[in-house]
């Protein structure tokens, strides 16, 4: 008799359980058309899809004196030029600040984070300063350490996010928004962020492929490039290595106020919450396939071709593969030729352009020189690919992570921290943009609207539905 009821009451139970999962598929079903928006609802009610206009241009939603990201002209009339692209950093052009490093051979990732925050470009003197605040900031609390190590994960941007959320715990003032503590939030963030990417990898090799664990201090006098690739790789890495990540940095370290997780964390910031909280919001947006995990995107791709084009030079037989492609008949069959086009970006992306030169001078010292002219085929004829597939109407050029991936892989990092190395980077900009959000006269809460297309529906009692 006890088991007959057992059996009923395990009936019973395993139908609510079935039950349950019928109704999230019913829900997930219902929502096909509670989010059915037809396209051409947009240009009825003159929405900006995407917060961009017809001609693809952004739409103005703020004023910046940090970055500017120059991919066309607009004439008297309101019509877009494609022109060569250009990228500020407070006014200085892009090119202008890598040059000087690459002839001098020197490392310049921190002047740059210090134009960025301030403003102005540092002396002698306060350059060294500054290197040295950065430094004293590396190290991570114990208690961070030990939670990387008990939180393991397979993500190193989600373990990346936690850590700065919990970085909150440990700050003495951290809902503290003055000019002062703002700063010293930024600084740290800037300087602890390759530490925890470093350590948050090292114990995901440990943890998922089963190699032995290091956890190693950051070192003074080296700069943060150099200090990340000895947390990596200890002293298995080259000057030159150290030089390339380090120009990696200063190319990805701002991208103007109306990238996704700029923009993110400019919004958020505008409520005033704490700058963890809206720094972990940005690191959230820039680990998108569509934002900052789009080198892997293209790093793949390449392996791929490698593989499908038996003769790297024949730009016949490339040619007919990458049309294959945009028909979605070939690779992933997304019709995507990944690492070419951008949303500003026309006749050419400045970034691109700084990281082939950097490129071609690591292949030289790697033996990789075939592979970087396959590479530099792949962004000829797919450029050309891609216009005559789009019908001419819109000039294309490599971005920025058309390149990045392959320079990664030289220096032998792995693809898992890609992207986090991307955010370590943009943590400088980020930073800056929630700064100067906090502190600009005339600020307000960012609060866009949406048109609400449904019309009034009657209620109706539960009893009668």
């Amino acid at each position: 008799m006890v088991q007959g009821w057992f059996c009923i009451e395990f009936c019973c139970k395993k139908q609510v359980v079935m039950n349950k999962e019928y109704l999230i598929y019913k829900l997930s079903d219902e929502v096909k058309n509670s989010c059915k928006i037809d396209k051409e609802a947009f240009k009825k009610f003159n929405v900006k899809r995407g917060l961009r206009n017809e001609d693809g241009s952004g739409v103005l939603v703020g004023l910046t004196n940090i970055g500017n990201v120059v991919g066309y002209e607009r004439d008297a009339d309101g019509k877009l030029t494609p022109t060569e692209g250009k990228l500020y950093y407070r006014g200085y052009e892009l090119d202008d600040l890598v040059s000087p490093l690459l002839k001098e051979k020197r490392f310049g990732f921190e002047e740059v984070a210090f134009l960025l925050l301030s403003g102005q470009l540092p002396d002698k003197e306060e350059l060294e300063a500054f290197k040295e605040l950065l430094n004293d900031n590396m190290p991570l609390d114990h208690r961070t350490i030990t939670h990387i190590i008990e939180l393991e994960g397979s993500n190193i941007m989600n373990i990346l996010a936690r850590c700065v959320l919990e970085m909150y715990t440990f700050d003495p003032n951290p809902d503290d928004i003055s000019r002062d503590n703002l700063m010293r939030q930024s600084i740290e963030l800037i300087a602890k962020f390759p530490t925890i990417i470093a350590y948050a990898y090292n114990i995901y090799r440990h943890s998922v492929q089963g190699r032995s664990l290091h956890i190693r201090h950051p070192r003074e006098n080296l700069s943060i490039a150099e200090n990340f690739l000895y947390m990596m790789k200890h002293e298995n890495y080259s000057e030159l290595d150290a030089r390339m990540l380090d120009l990696l940095l200063i190319i990805q370290a701002e991208h103007g106020g109306g990238n996704n997780s700029t923009f993110t964390v400019r919004v958020t910031s505008s409520t005033r919450t704490d700058t963890y909280s809206s720094i972990a919001a940005g690191i959230g947006s820039l680990k998108g396939p569509l934002h900052g995990g789009a080198n892997i995107k293209v790093i793949n791709m390449f392996h791929h071709l490698k593989e499908a084009i038996k003769d790297w030079t024949n730009v016949s037989e490339l040619d007919i593969y990458l049309k294959r492609m945009l028909n979605k008949e070939a690779y992933d069959k997304t019709g995507l030729i990944y690492g070419i086009g951008h949303a500003v970006y026309t006749l050419s992306d400045p970034r691109a352009v700084e990281l082939k030169r950097l490129a071609g001078e690591l292949a030289k010292e790697k033996g990789r020189e075939d592979e970087y002219n396959f590479l530099k085929l792949i962004e000829q004829e797919g450029i050309k690919c891609l216009q005559e597939h789009r019908g001419g109407s819109k000039p294309a050029c490599a971005n920025l992570d058309f390149y990045s991936g392959f320079i990664y892989e030289m220096i032998g990092l792995p693809q898992e921290i890609y992207t986090p190395i991307f955010a370590m980077a943009r943590i400088v900009g980020w930073t800056a943009h929630r700064i100067e959000e906090l502190n600009f006269e005339g600020r307000r809460i960012i609060r866009p609207a949406y048109k609400n297309i449904l019309g009034e529906l009657e209620y109706q009692p539960l009893d009668e539905r």
